[in-house]
């Protein structure tokens, strides 16, 4: 594994990132995107990453979110995590996904219509192995909150 992904795993496993990262990696991820016309994700340099634009739950208004992602199957599904960067509640776009499960995703520049599967039991413990080697931060973030993440298989609509 090269130096600069265990350094980034390392700061991204601590409290003071989970404090700070909310805020200024998907203010930088959407600025970002909108610039290079949906091509790119800073955040996914290191890992990589959609916009999911989901419906809100209570509002209905479109929601677009920058998600890390696991891709699946060579881009024919995602895993999503809802992680919250390790804090205690879970995030807007997983009861959004619960609420109305169709949504959209913006995936190396494409629109794709997806339908979101919460994952439970047994299909659920497979893909959290999964994820944990994908990215082993998130056992810290789980670790740090009573809630157990939500994930999230995207499959295309």
């Amino acid at each position: 594994m090269a130096v600069g992904v265990r350094v980034v795993q390392k700061v991204s496993s601590t409290r003071g990132f989970a404090k700070v990262a909310p805020y200024v990696i998907p203010a930088l991820d959407r600025a970002v995107h909108r610039l290079t016309r949906g091509k790119v994700l800073l955040s996914a340099q290191m890992l990589p990453g959609i916009v999911l634009t989901s419906t809100g739950a209570r509002s209905g208004l479109e929601r677009r979110t920058p998600l890390a992602c696991m891709p699946e199957e060579g881009g024919r599904s995602w895993i999503l995590v809802g992680s919250n960067f390790g804090r205690p509640g879970h995030p807007a776009w997983t009861h959004n996904l619960l609420a109305r499960p169709e949504a959209r995703i913006s995936w190396k520049g494409e629109d794709i219509p997806v339908t979101a599967l919460p994952l439970e039991g047994e299909e659920r413990a497979a893909a959290w192995q999964a994820v944990l080697r994908f990215w082993p931060p998130y056992a810290t973030y789980q670790a740090r909150v009573e809630r157990e993440i939500r994930l999230f298989r995207l499959v295309r609509s």
